[in-house]
């Protein structure tokens, strides 16, 4: 199986699905995959959901009512990873690691910073271009460092 994301909904949360009936079944996984089981196991809340396809696949959540949104969250999981992964934008790798450094816990580093890059989509949605300002982003992230970022 080749693992592709795509603008549909269902082939994206497919690949949640998989990838974590793979894990919990001991089976091989490409590098995306293992990188969304990564994620998953961060989120236990999730576990249950990912267990029924049908289920996952679905589920409308309305996040007007208070229900998040799963797949958007660990989506900003996977995002956040790639872009460190990948120091894009420059910085945000060392940034990370620092903050990994004074907080002891990837998850709620991540989540600190999940807050920025979710700020930053937002204005990219009212940006003419609809591009992230990175370097917005980046001074985002950077703020946590000169001060105490919230634990999630």
């Amino acid at each position: 199986m080749k693992l592709q994301f795509s603008n549909n909904r269902d082939s994206y949360r497919r690949a949640f699905v998989e990838a974590w009936h793979k894990q919990q079944n001991n089976q091989p996984m490409q590098p995306l995959e293992q990188l969304i089981a990564d994620v998953v196991k961060l989120h236990p809340e999730y576990h249950s959901l990912l267990e029924n396809t049908q289920t996952a696949i679905e589920k409308d959540f309305d996040e007007a009512n208070g229900q998040q949104n799963p797949f958007f969250h660990m989506g900003m999981h996977i995002t956040l990873m790639e872009q460190v992964i990948s120091d894009r934008p420059a910085g945000i790798q060392q940034a990370y690691r620092q903050l990994l450094t004074r907080l002891q816990d990837q998850h709620p580093v991540e989540h600190a910073m999940m807050d920025c890059l979710g700020e930053s989509l937002w204005q990219a949605q009212r940006r003419p271009d609809g591009m992230p300002d990175e370097q917005a982003y980046l001074k985002c992230v950077l703020k946590l460092l000169a001060n105490d970022p919230p634990r999630h």
